[in-house]
């Protein structure tokens, strides 16, 4: 738990600077507008780690692999792409060569992205199942915690000093994940059983039907199972319910992620907070609730199974989106708003832990890394989608319609768990038996 803690923080350090923090920088050096915009596309490496995420699973790092192990030695190869693409934004000009600004950038998020993919599967696999809410709970923290320092930090670092000084500190700072790292120890999972027999009948199948030289018939199995295996596995697994499961992480956070989008338009054009109290109530407040909904719904997972927590959550979220209608009925409050946003961030801290225990849960161990990405990547996709129509939607109706919207767009994803609840059994018989997790009975509702 504790290494999650500090991993959750190198997860989480790299993601404003590529984003809100980043735009703040572009925008006090006097970069255009237009431009700024553009340099959003940067996230998309986010949504898409999942088409890379295959060759975490499968290739070994040249004498890294050796010294460290396959997970490990993938998190600190993508720490090193973080720190030296920090360090380089640093001293790049953005207003004389913002095209270098946005190369840089993708550096660092694309090695953040990776960061992410090999962090999940390390944590996955680090533990048996009963304690993955726990160790979710501890990532969040980390990570949460690390968007303060790269948000609120880095700002005032700039203000007292500069932007270089600012983006010097927060390479440093990636230090602490490459100390973590190299104190862990390496998961004892076997990665390879099942892709191992996949490659070797799809090579054998090559050779004997295309009459490919061994060489490149080993390539083509190694090919296939580091890209359909992963699929495959989840597919033959689950069979009809696997359709339904990736639906219910398509839907899961849609009502949250929609809403979030006009949030801050809501708080400072519509209800006429400040920018200084939208941030002592959404960044600082905000963060100790919604810490503490993680460490509840860690909790709670224990307790009652995941399954229904996950339950809980998607009614909470669906029910907090209807308390921004009745804020936006009434002239502002300071006292109102840390109500409604102390109650959306701790059903947001539940609902996150459920889901991240939920999806652990479901993952092979010979595919670790590629599953979770794929269901990592599916459940933000959809509703950043919605997201990009919520103006429109406040622009013709208005704030309350638009909230309103917004927590009907819950009720899916209720209705989803309660299918998931119901068919829990099924569930548990057709649940990966890996050597970190056991068994699902403790995780059964």
């Amino acid at each position: 738990m504790i290494a999650l803690l500090f991993l959750g923080f190198s997860a989480g350090l790299p993601f404003l600077l590529v984003f809100s923090t980043l735009n703040a920088r572009l925008a006090d050096v006097g970069v255009e507008t237009a431009t700024i915009g553009f340099f959003s596309w940067l996230g998309i490496t986010y949504s898409i780690k999942v088409f890379w995420a295959p060759v975490v699973d499968r290739l070994k790092l040249p004498l890294l692999d050796r010294l460290l192990g396959k997970r490990r030695s993938w998190i600190i190869f993508a720490q090193a792409g973080i720190a030296t693409g920090l360090y380089l934004m640093a001293h790049v000009d953005a207003t004389a060569a913002p095209e270098m600004m946005a190369l840089c950038g993708l550096l660092v998020a694309f090695s953040s992205a990776t960061q992410d993919v090999a962090i999940d599967a390390y944590r996955i696999e680090i533990a048996e199942e009963r304690l993955q809410a726990a160790l979710a709970a501890t990532y969040i923290f980390g990570y949460r915690l690390a968007l303060l320092v790269a948000g609120a930090g880095a700002l005032y670092l700039a203000e007292f000093w500069s932007w270089q000084v600012s983006y010097e500190v927060m390479a440093a700072l990636v230090g602490v994940g490459a100390l973590t790292v190299l104190i862990v120890r390496e998961p004892s999972v076997n990665h390879f059983a099942a892709a191992q027999d996949i490659a070797h009948k799809i090579e054998q199948e090559a050779a004997k039907l295309t009459h490919l030289n061994p060489r490149l018939a080993r390539l083509v199995g190694w090919f296939y199972a580091a890209v359909a295996g992963p699929f495959l596995d989840f597919f033959r697994r689950y069979k009809e319910l696997a359709l339904v499961i990736l639906l219910m992480v398509a839907v899961y956070r849609i009502s949250d992620i929609a809403m979030g989008v006009m949030a801050n338009p809501f708080y400072l054009d519509f209800m006429g907070f400040s920018k200084t109290q939208v941030a002592d109530v959404t960044k600082i407040f905000g963060f100790f609730m919604t810490i503490a909904g993680s460490l509840v719904g860690g909790v709670m997972v224990v307790r009652y199974g995941v399954r229904r927590i996950l339950l809980l959550g998607a009614i909470m979220t669906a029910a907090t989106n209807l308390l921004f209608v009745v804020l936006a009925q009434y002239p502002p409050n300071i006292i109102t708003l840390a109500a409604v946003v102390s109650a959306d961030n701790l059903s947001g801290g539940i609902a996150n832990v459920a889901l991240i225990a939920w999806l652990s849960s479901m993952t092979s161990a010979s595919f670790t890394a590629t599953q979770y990405a794929l269901f990592s990547s599916l459940m933000t996709l959809p509703g950043k989608f919605l997201g990009g129509f919520s103006g429109i939607v406040v622009a013709g109706f208005g704030y309350a319609e638009f909230f309103l919207v917004a927590g009907i767009m819950g009720v899916p994803a209720i209705l989803l768990a309660i299918f998931m609840i119901r068919n829990g059994h099924r569930l548990d018989a057709l649940a990966p038996r890996n050597e970190s997790k056991p068994d699902a009975e403790a995780m059964s509702p």
